[in-house]
């Protein structure tokens, strides 16, 4: 689920760079001093503290102050922060300041998200097109853009690539198939990254972790040494981390999925969330039309002629139906 929050308009370029405030260049060649203030992103949070990258001088470890809990504050991962600086040499310092976000996930808990990446593999598990869809339909209510990433080229047949092609070719979402064992196409992953905050997500099996080993080889060495620093060993709890993989470019992996249910929205919206019928909008011989039971229907002519794919159709009915039948219970 997510949130989204109003925009700072001053925000980017409040934050251009998260650049360190200092007050000249020797000392931004030394590093910024004790008590200085600095911006950044939180990268990781747990047991109270929270790790934020700074463009230039590396991770802090910071507390937050006491007034985002009297606020009812409570920083998130994603978060574009301001802190001063307690140790240098440490990397220790205090959060001072939250700044607005643009958007804000439930679950996983991140904030200020640019894009998603899903991610499903192309066999071995097969894409299971109802999920994918749902997943769609919510990043569309939520106005993230999606890239669509399929998996595990290496061990499919062209008639299974092709599938895929005419079942979301014409639904506007940039599309990369890739082979994390063959690194096919990863350097066309990476472009679609640059200067982003990007959420990857997709169902467990599909790639995704050997996706973000290849993007960011030292992910796991990272988490390892924020847990020794905090002494708190491995943790059971999924925990939502970024990991930077240039100067400006963030992913995030987020925990498996199996199961959607589209239920924050009435089912006369749910039209608006399928791209492809957007083409159609008009060309109803209704107002108002659903694409459901209505004759002279622009969607379902465009289904039965093969401009819809009938795989998208067939979720969007389905997914109808659940939001009609959810006012009855």
């Amino acid at each position: 689920m997510i949130r989204r929050d109003q925009k700072a308009g001053s925000q980017n370029s409040t934050l251009e760079g998260y650049a360190c405030v200092c007050s000249s260049r020797n000392q931004k060649k030394a590093g910024c001093q004790t008590g200085q203030l600095m911006q950044g992103k939180i990268v990781k949070g747990i047991a109270g503290f929270y790790y934020i990258h700074v463009v230039g001088s590396g991770v802090y470890e910071c507390k937050a102050k006491g007034a985002f809990r009297r606020e009812k504050i409570r920083p998130l991962v994603g978060d574009n922060v301001e802190i001063e600086v307690l140790n240098e040499g440490e990397k220790t310092g205090n959060m001072i300041q939250v700044f607005p976000r643009s958007n804000e996930l439930i679950r996983p808990a991140v904030a200020n998200i640019d894009q998603v990446l899903l991610v499903f593999a192309v066999l071995q598990p097969n894409p299971h097109y109802n999920l994918l869809d749902r997943f769609l339909v919510m990043m569309e209510d939520k106005l993230l853009p999606v890239i669509l990433c399929f998996n595990k080229t290496d061990l499919a047949a062209d008639a299974q690539i092709e599938e895929l092609q005419a079942i979301y070719g014409g639904c506007g979402y940039p599309m990369i198939f890739t082979s994390a064992r063959e690194e096919e196409n990863i350097d066309r992953v990476r472009a679609v990254l640059k200067g982003k905050t990007t959420a990857i997500a997709g169902p467990s099996g599909v790639g995704k972790s050997s996706i973000i080993n290849i993007l960011h080889p030292e992910a796991n060495m990272e988490t390892g040494e924020i847990s020794r620093k905090i002494e708190r060993g491995k943790h059971t709890t999924r925990h939502s981390e970024l990991f930077l993989i240039d100067e400006d470019s963030y992913i995030m992996d987020t925990p498996g999925f199996s199961s959607l249910y589209v239920n924050t929205f009435e089912k006369e919206d749910l039209k608006h969330y399928f791209p492809e019928f957007m083409d159609h909008e008009g060309k109803c011989r209704f107002h108002g039309c659903d694409h459901i039971h209505e004759p002279g229907c622009s969607v379902k002519a465009a289904v039965d002629e093969g401009q819809i794919h009938r795989v998208r159709y067939r979720d969007y009915v389905e997914m109808y139906e659940e939001l009609k039948n959810k006012r009855r219970h």
